[in-house]
């Protein structure tokens, strides 16, 4: 018994670690790629939305050939699973989410034109700080002290950056007017984006009961078949595609190099999509978005080398803050954990001795 429970304590934290690796990867190399669309001549903003989400075909055989495991089911207090939501409900629920998503991939590709990634990156940090006050509201997360340590922190890595106008050397400079813009749709996507991981977990835990690794794959899918929707309807609306051949034509580095950049992209953000979603399953939405956080210095760095991005003293300060909100999280991380084995092991002493 004891072996087979430790069994399940290491398969369970493999995957945490092969789910962090994932959102760690994908969200690196995807944000790098779309920077680099940028600067090579790309300017369709929903195209670089439609990439981000485009891509879910490539999870479809992994769904259909791995096996559907349970590993945590509510059930009705009487033994019995309770019944999952009708189809409407549930298309309901992937429609609004497939919506908002498409929403959040606009808002950030604007930001990502418009913004050096390191900057950029850096700003997507406050999205831990939305996760945990929508948190706080819909899965009751708990405020503790170093929870609102990590959450001031980031909100000041975040307001630096108001002060911030730099741009790579590797670019023209951006007007004030563009900064803002960019500046102003990535807050409003990494609030969007927020709301959205912490009300995935409410789904799970409060509407669908289920926690299994097809009603996650349907999330993940179903939603990002909704975006796509969204933003190729973006993208003809907006009259973009009728730039696109000019565009390919023109991109500095060649058609190929162009098409590959957006099909990398396209992989990569669904690596992310997966590992973010597997994180918020295993563990919690909150801790899914710490884990994007720590990819921070990871970006910022590369785009030094990159795009020639300047590290200025206001990036560095933001860049120390957001990681310390971090690691001010994950030690309360740590502290529930410890706490829950305690409560854990004095529960497996007590029940020898009720059942004695």
């Amino acid at each position: 018994m004891i072996k087979q429970s430790s069994r399940k304590v290491y398969w369970r934290w493999l995957k945490i670690a092969l789910y962090t690796l994932s959102v760690l990867l994908g969200q690196s190399a995807a944000l790098l790629l779309g920077r680099l669309y940028f600067l090579k001549g790309g300017s369709s903003k929903w195209l670089s939305s439609v990439v981000q989400v485009i891509g879910f075909p490539i999870l479809i055989p992994f769904y259909l050939l791995t096996t559907t495991t349970t590993t945590t089911t509510a059930d009705d207090g009487g033994g019995n699973k309770p019944p999952l939501p009708s189809p409407y409900t549930l298309g309901a629920i992937y429609a609004s989410r497939g919506l908002l998503v498409g929403i959040c991939t606009f808002l950030f590709s604007v930001g990502l034109q418009y913004l050096p990634v390191s900057t950029y990156t850096l700003l997507c940090a406050s999205v831990l700080a939305f996760n945990s006050f929508f948190s706080y509201f819909i899965n009751g997360q708990k405020f503790t002290p170093f929870i609102v340590n990590s959450l001031v922190l980031l909100t000041i890595s975040s307001v630096l950056l108001v002060f911030n106008n730099e741009e790579s050397a590797s670019s023209s400079a951006p007007n004030r007017g563009n900064y803002v813009v960019g500046f102003l749709c990535t807050l409003a996507g990494s609030a969007l984006f927020g709301l959205l991981l912490s009300a995935t977990q409410f789904v799970f835990v409060k509407v669908i009961k289920r926690q299994t690794f097809k009603h996650m794959m349907d999330m993940v899918i179903y939603e990002n078949v909704v975006a796509c929707g969204v933003t190729v309807v973006g993208l003809f609306a907006s009259g973009e595609w009728k730039e696109l051949g000019r565009e390919m034509g023109g991109y500095e580095l060649g058609t190929a190099s162009y098409l590959m950049t957006l099909i990398w992209v396209a992989v990569f953000w669904q690596m992310y999509a997966l590992g973010a979603m597997g994180l918020i399953f295993e563990v919690s939405a909150l801790f899914s978005n710490s884990i994007s956080v720590v990819g921070l210095p990871i970006v910022p760095v590369a785009a030094v080398f990159c795009f020639r991005d300047r590290m200025s003293g206001v990036k560095g300060v933001s860049m120390a803050l957001a990681v310390w909100g971090f690691v001010s999280y994950m030690y309360q991380c740590y502290l529930d954990d410890r706490n829950s084995k305690v409560v854990t092991k004095s529960v497996d002493e007590t029940s020898p001795r009720m059942s004695s």
